[in-house]
């Protein structure tokens, strides 16, 4: 389980009962729009609005505890700040799976005279479900 509290003081942020919350509810689901995690903090804090939800997803962005998901014609999804890795994100369905950067993606990522500080890879497509249907 992670620690949100330490999560947040190590990315210079005081850890408020708003800001653990989301982050535990991010953290269980893996990928999360914002939403569906003001329907699960609401259901412990009944007095949180969704501004505050916002507000604190913004901030928790700019300090690199979490990490923002494009989503075509949806909602953004968010995730806890982790190793660089690749997203499959099904078109149909909306899963998202994390994969790896192995060192020959590494290479592809390289660019010359470019110091690349992190990635985020989005690739689109359909999972192994949605392309039996």
């Amino acid at each position: 389980m992670t620690d949100y509290i330490t999560l947040l003081k190590e990315n210079d942020l005081k850890a408020t009962i708003q800001r653990t919350s989301i982050l535990k509810s991010i953290d269980h689901a893996g990928h999360i729009n914002i939403d569906e995690i003001y329907e699960d903090v609401k259901e412990q804090h009944p007095t949180l609005s969704l501004a505050t939800i916002y507000k604190n997803i913004i901030l928790m962005q700019q300090n690199n505890v979490i990490i923002e998901v494009p989503m075509n014609g949806e909602k953004s999804k968010y995730e806890l700040k982790k190793d660089d890795h690749i997203h499959l994100i099904c078109q149909s369905c909306g899963e998202i799976r994390d994969t790896e950067i192995t060192k020959e993606r590494e290479q592809i990522l390289t660019i010359e005279n470019f110091q690349l500080n992190n990635a985020q890879i989005n690739l689109y497509g359909l999972c192994h479900k949605c392309q039996k249907i």
